[in-house]
């Protein structure tokens, strides 16, 4: 009995083997007609030569890969191709046209890409499409109404007071610190204040957010991990604790207003009270989705854009000082801002919109073609096929931006703004798939950094300048080192 026990075992064994190669062979034989249906939709364009095994991977995972992307797009106009692995694919573009030609439709994300996202943040705006997204993203509207908004001035300046208060210590130690940890937790209670009403208590939030969106990119960018079998057994300590961490609040908290009398005017507030023409809300799912997704994107974005709008800033003290004199002017002799002074922020925004070109938050975005497109100059690509608009290097383009490494906020001024190609700036994306959240991100970029202009005087670190590295949003290897002198009369200095 033993022995027929044991030969069972073997032959389930072989049974088992068998079909672990059998299906390994169609996978592969799936990837390889992937693979040639990617590339002869690209063969009309030319690009860089790719590594026989990880294509552009490792050149783009290397530091000063954005710049590198920069140079591909002065050696290879409108577009490129660009492999991550020898499996995956993207036309990477970088011109208005081309831009215009894919993001004013509404194709879906790339799921090789954002269907990363779906254990974190669940099926939310950014990754729905079709017509749940759209019914999502007419729900979701009205929580980003100017009546809405308003309010949430109040807020920001309540954290970023809290903030700024931590920096007057910090700067009469007379070191340079880096700013991106204590900007990240400021813009993290900023957002929780204004989805729940309830600010963030700790530091642990912001570091796991960090180190899911270090995951998620490094699953991107690295073709080997995109198979879950793969990745899965990876010894990878901080993503459940991280994952830990995220998961928890929001439900909490959702779960707390349904059953709470009071009201309170917050994102959540909206989510909850939203209904579609036949009076049908989100079910809790699509709620944790798009609280959380609002969460990641609201956060972690304007932490970026602070923190190089700032280093621009202390990099160009002629702008710093001129910003300055006018939110002196407009703040006049009152100690907070109110909404209309934000409309009034004509210099500012210009700066923060130019920062926004030079280090845009999100250097690059994805999308597959759920239908053929043709450009502007004749080629086209077949349904299937995928894109990736490279933010950072349409933003540096020449022949869109004369002089493009040079800091120059006038370039938008209103007159040069109507001349440009509505598709050269797109630090938000464009076309019906926008940030729905842009206007509370420009918002709050205006108070915050006013605040921050009118409560020091920032300078460089000449020993530790920034190391660009682009993840999910650009920030800087090495961080954000910056030397603040404070500028209140009882500082002693």
């Amino acid at each position: 009995p033993l022995g027929f026990s044991s030969a069972n075992v073997s032959r389930l064994g072989l049974w088992a083997a068998g079909l672990i190669l059998v299906l390994g062979l169609l996978k592969l034989i799936h990837l390889l007609l992937r693979r040639q249906m990617l590339a002869r939709a690209m063969e009309s364009f030319p690009g860089p030569p790719t590594h026989w095994l990880f294509g552009h991977a490792q050149e783009i995972q290397q530091t000063g890969s954005l710049d590198k992307v920069v140079s591909w797009a002065h050696q290879f106009p409108y577009a490129h191709p660009l492999w991550l692995g020898q499996f995956l694919g993207f036309l990477n573009i970088y011109e208005p046209d081309y831009a215009k030609a894919v993001y004013s439709r509404g194709d879906p994300k790339a799921a090789d890409v954002y269907d990363f996202f779906l254990q974190w943040i669940g099926k939310g705006l950014l990754v729905l499409h079709g017509p749940k997204w759209y019914e999502h993203r007419k729900l979701l509207t009205p929580g980003f109404h100017y009546d809405v908004l308003k309010p949430y001035v109040a807020v920001f300046t309540n954290s970023t007071h809290t903030m700024l208060d931590q920096w007057e210590e910090k700067a009469r130690e007379g070191k340079s610190f880096d700013i991106f940890c204590d900007v990240g937790h400021m813009a993290l209670d900023s957002l929780m204040k204004c989805t729940f009403g309830k600010g963030d208590e700790g530091q642990e939030l912001p570091l796991a957010v960090r180190d899911l969106t270090l995951l998620m990119q490094e699953r991107i960018d690295s073709f080997q991990y995109h198979n879950d079998f793969v990745y899965c057994p990876r010894p990878h300590r901080m993503g459940p604790q991280a994952m830990t961490l995220c998961a928890p609040g929001p439900d909490h908290v959702i779960r707390g207003r349904k059953i709470q009398s009071r009201r309170h005017l917050d994102f959540l507030d909206i989510l909850l009270g939203a209904r579609d023409e036949n009076g049908i809300k989100l079910s809790d799912k699509d709620l944790r989705a798009e609280v959380d997704t609002f969460m990641f994107e609201g956060h972690d974005t304007t932490t970026s854009g602070i923190c190089w709008f700032l280093y621009c800033m202390a990099l160009y003290p002629e702008h710093q000082h001129r910003c300055r004199e006018e939110v002196c002017k407009i703040l006049g002799d009152r100690d907070s801002f109110q909404w209309d002074d934000l409309g009034k922020m004509t210099y500012l925004t210009m700066c923060i919109k130019e920062s926004f070109r030079l280090y845009p938050p999100v250097p690059q975005v994805y999308r597959q073609l759920s239908k053929p497109v043709s450009f502007v100059d004749g080629r086209s690509l077949p349904a299937g096929s995928l894109i990736s608009l490279h933010i950072y290097a349409l933003h540096r383009n020449s022949a869109v931006w004369p002089d493009p490494e040079v800091f120059d906020p006038l370039r938008f001024s209103p007159e040069n703004v109507a001349t440009r190609h509505p598709f050269a700036f797109m630090p938000f994306s464009a076309g019906p798939r926008n940030c729905i959240g842009q206007q509370f991100a420009m918002n709050e970029m205006k108070v915050v950094t006013a605040l921050c202009l009118l409560r020091f005087e920032f300078a460089l670190d000449p020993l530790r300048p920034p190391i660009k590295m682009p993840q999910l949003v650009l920030r800087s290897k090495n961080g954000i080192h910056l030397h603040l002198k404070s500028l209140r009369p009882d500082s002693g200095k």
